[in-house]
């Protein structure tokens, strides 16, 4: 089981949290204008590292707010934790 430490609330168990796939995704900006192989690339590829990886986080057994974290998917370590307006930190790991 994770120890997550939401940035408002504090350290909590996984099990409070709600995994919300990738971070640092922009949202097209017509997406009307997309193809439908490129909506579709939009929605549903992602990448897949073995290593540190920015994902979204949503404590929603706590305070309800999105933030993300690098958590490196091999060790199943977070390495930083930050509030969604926040630039992603340098980890190490991290070209």
């Amino acid at each position: 089981m994770l120890l997550i430490s939401c940035p408002w609330c504090g350290p909590r168990d996984e099990a409070e949290f709600h995994y919300g796939g990738q971070a640092h995704l922009p949202y097209p900006e017509d997406p009307a204008a997309l193809t439908d192989e490129e909506w579709a690339r939009y929605l549903f590829f992602r990448d897949n590292p073995k290593g540190p990886f920015a994902e979204r986080w949503s404590h929603t057994a706590g305070c309800r707010k999105w933030f993300n974290a690098i958590r490196n998917t091999a060790t199943n370590e977070i390495l930083a934790i930050y509030k969604t307006d926040e630039p992603r930190p340098q980890t190490r790991g991290r070209a």
